[in-house]
């Protein structure tokens, strides 16, 4: 049994082949892209919830900045007011603690 083939044969053979190796690349290629968009929407959505929490706590720290400043505003005011009572107060600590080392000489000869 004689069996003839011709290049154009040969050519349509290997054609065909190739066709069949490129479909099923094409199919794995399609399925690693399926688990790949699966993967990539469940990174998303936690990337959502994380965006959300952090907003959240930045609009509550920025209230707080804001409370702080206030108040800090508020002593700032207080201490200029008040000046007269502040440098009262340094000269009472000052005098503690002279009367401190000078007590503390004594004792200690």
């Amino acid at each position: 049994m004689e069996v003839t083939l011709s290049l154009q044969d040969i050519g349509m053979l290997f054609i065909g082949i190739g066709l069949i190796v490129l479909i099923i690349y094409g199919i794995i290629l399609l399925k690693n892209l399926v688990q790949t968009v699966k993967m990539t929407n469940k990174i998303l959505a936690d990337s959502q919830e994380i965006s959300a929490i952090a907003a959240e706590r930045t609009k509550e720290i920025n209230s707080i900045v804001g409370d702080v400043a206030h108040s800090m505003g508020a002593v700032s005011d207080a201490i200029k007011g008040n000046q007269n009572t502040v440098k009262a107060l340094t000269s009472i600590v000052n005098s503690l603690g002279a009367l401190k080392s000078i007590f503390g000489t004594k004792e200690k000869k």
